[in-house]
């Protein structure tokens, strides 16, 4: 199986060169290490050993070994740096493989893409799990790790910050979905709530026209809900909250203001959903996202 990532740097070559090829700056940005180590080598003639390792939770992890087998510096003032590794680990899907590294300078900046192969273990199960779990997810962090490098580069986020942001940023979109996903499904569309019926009354909706509504509002609200998961990293889906939270708000203070004093009431709903897209928002900026980084070689992708 085989990985490919590109992405530009608008970054000097040496800085490029030196967060990329240094095992203390390589394992802050990349997510799929945790720890990257030079091992000890006899003289500089030899090949540059390291060791490995990545957390997979729960106080475990997997190591492997590797070793840089050549580095290239072109007459055109590109740059290329080759490795082997593996894995003895046996709760390693990955047995053995290899790849590359490459800076290309280029009118806007630098080419900086990785290719790398690799093969599994576990005989079929494993070449299964792979092409259906492992090599996604491999591919994703890959391109989400360049991404958060070009960050730290280019605009001087320290990825732990970027990994701080992503997390918010997930814990806030999540958690907008699963209120937006919620409140269409199960007072609305399992089963509809008095209340519910009860404020379209009064906005001056007959019963048999309420039905029909809340259905409607259930399934937009699903839909919605679904929009800000697909939608990931777009500020549209926030933005929109707030319009309707406002909007939403002044609607029940005009029409039904009676259940402004619940115990659970709409103003505490809606202002815990205003401050989540507003969180939601301000971290956004400088986030890292996978999408930025070509995912074939241009002469594939053409």
């Amino acid at each position: 199986m085989s990985i490919y990532v590109e992405i530009l740097v608008r970054a000097p070559m040496d800085a490029l060169w030196a967060h990329t090829q240094t095992p203390e700056l390589h394992e802050r940005w990349d997510l799929r290490f945790s720890e990257i180590d030079y091992l000890p080598r006899a003289s500089e003639a030899e090949p540059q050993r390291f060791r490995y390792a990545t957390r997979i939770g729960f106080g475990l992890e997997v190591a492997g070994e590797g070793e840089s087998v050549g580095e290239k510096d072109l007459a055109d003032g590109s740059r290329s740096s080759a490795l082997k590794f593996s894995s003895a680990d046996p709760r390693s899907i990955i047995r053995e493989g290899s790849g590359y590294w490459k800076y290309i300078p280029a009118a806007e900046g630098i080419r900086f893409l990785t290719w790398y192969d690799y093969r599994t273990r576990f005989g079929a199960f494993g070449a299964f799990c792979d092409r259906l779990v492992f090599q996604p997810m491999m591919g994703w962090a890959t391109a989400w790790s360049f991404d958060r490098l070009r960050l730290w580069l280019e605009e001087g986020i320290d990825p732990a910050q970027a990994m701080r942001q992503a997390l918010v940023h997930g814990v806030s979109r999540v958690g907008l979905a699963l209120i937006f996903i919620y409140h269409g499904l199960v007072p609305k569309l399992l089963g509809p709530h008095a209340d519910e019926v009860a404020m379209l009354r009064d906005g001056g909706i007959d019963a048999e026209t309420a039905a029909a509504v809340l259905i409607a509002g259930g399934i937009g609200e699903i839909l919605f809900g679904l929009c800000l998961l697909l939608f990931w990293t777009r500020r549209w889906p926030p933005l929109l909250c707030l319009g309707l939270m406002l909007m939403a708000t002044v609607g029940v203070a005009v029409s039904s203001p009676q259940y402004l004093g619940a115990a659970f009431n709409p103003v505490s709903l809606n202002l815990a959903i205003t401050c989540l897209a507003v969180i939601d928002l301000i971290v956004l900026k400088g986030l890292p996202s996978a999408a930025r980084c070509r995912r074939r070689p241009v002469s594939e992708a053409t």
